[in-house]
C-alpha cells in the first residue's frame, strides 16, 4: 500500500547522512527560524515537490506495518486532543505533487502523553480530521513526552480520498535525542516556535499524487498579507474584521488572523 514511498538503502556517507550531521549541529534558534523549508514556499514556482516520506519504527514485525505498537483504528473525529502538558498547535497543509493543497485529505494522529505513555485502552492523545477546501489543517495538543529509545515525535497517518496512506512521523528540531534516534529523518522536522507558555509548529505534508487546485478560493481578503513582519498593536483587516496585533512576528500562510489567536486580537 505504500509501495511508492519505499527507500533504497546505500552503503557509505549519503547525501541524507551529511544532512542530517549538519542539522543535528545546527544552533536551535537556527534551526527553528529555518528549516524545513515549507511545501507552500513552492507555489506557483512550477516545481514538482518530493513527497513526504514515510517512518519505520524499527521494532515493527515486518516492514509494511510501519505505524509501531500503538496505532489504534477508529479514533475520534476531532481537532483538540485535550490533556496535561505543554500546549502545542500544530498547523499547516497537504499537497499534491504539482504543489496544489488538497481538500479532504484524511490526517490520524495518534502519541505519547507528558510522561512519554500511550493510552490503548481508550483514545486519550488519538484523533483525526480532514483538510478543508484550501487544503489547510489544524492539531491542538500538547507536547509529547519521551518514550523510552526514541526522540520526541508526532505520528500520523495521511490520506487523500482514494489514494494510498501515508504513515510517517513528525519531530520536534533541537532534541538531544534526534542525534541517537536511528528513525529519526531531518525530512519530517516541524518549524517549531515558543509562544507564551506554548509552542507553534508548522509542516506541510506532501502526497504523492498529482493533486489539483482546491475546490474554493481561500476565505479572507483585507489588509493582511503573508511575508509580512508585524509589530506589537499594528492593526489589519482580514474576513470582514479588524484585528490587532499582539506580538511581533513575520506572518505567513496558515497564520491568518482567526487561525492565530496568539497573534492576533479581534478589535
Amino acid at each position: 500500500m505504500e509501495s511508492e514511498h519505499t527507500r533504497e538503502e546505500k552503503p557509505g556517507i549519503t547525501r541524507k547522512t551529511l544532512f542530517k550531521a549538519a542539522l543535528i549541529a545546527t544552533p536551535v534558534p537556527l534551526l527553528i527560524g529555518q528549516v524545513p523549508a515549507l511545501a507552500r514556499d513552492a507555489a506557483g514556482t512550477g516545481q514538482t515537490l518530493t513527497p513526504t516520506p514515510y517512518c519505520d519504527d524499527g521494532d515493527d514485525p515486518t516492514p509494511p506495518q510501519i505505524e509501531g505498537p500503538y496505532f489504534k483504528p477508529n479514533s475520534p473525529q476531532r481537532s483538540v486532543l485535550p490533556g496535561a502538558g505543554t500546549t502545542l498547535t500544530l498547523s499547516g497543509y497537504v499537497f499534491g505533487l504539482s504543489c496544489q493543497p488538497l481538500a479532504n485529505v484524511l490526517l490520524d494522529f495518534w502519541q505519547a502523553d507528558s510522561n512519554g505513555a500511550y493510552d490503548n485502552v481508550t483514545y486519550n492523545f488519538r484523533g483525526h480530521q480532514y483538510t478543508n477546501a484550501q487544503g489547510a489543517y489544524k492539531l491542538t495538543t500538547i507536547v509529547p513526552g519521551l518514550y523510552p529509545g526514541r526522540t520526541r515525535h508526532i505520528h500520523v497517518k495521511v490520506q487523500a480520498p482514494n489514494q494510498p496512506i501515508l504513515t510517517t512521523q513528525l519531530y520536534f528540531p533541537g532534541e538531544p535525542r534526534n542525534s541517537t534516534d536511528t528513525i529519526f529523518d531531518p525530512a519530517l522536522l516541524m518549524t517549531v516556535r515558543t509562544v507564551g507558555t506554548g509552542r507553534e509548529a508548522t509542516f506541510d505534508f506532501v502526497l504523492n499524487v498529482k493533486g489539483g487546485p482546491p475546490t474554493s478560493p481561500p476565505p479572507g481578503g483585507g489588509t493582511w498579507k503573508a511575508g509580512v513582519t508585524y509589530q506589537a498593536g499594528d492593526q489589519v483587516t482580514y474576513g470582514g474584521a479588524t484585528y490587532r496585533c499582539l506580538q511581533g512576528h513575520l506572518s505567513q500562510a496558515g497564520w491568518e488572523p482567526p487561525n492565530a489567536p496568539a497573534l492576533w486580537q479581534r478589535v
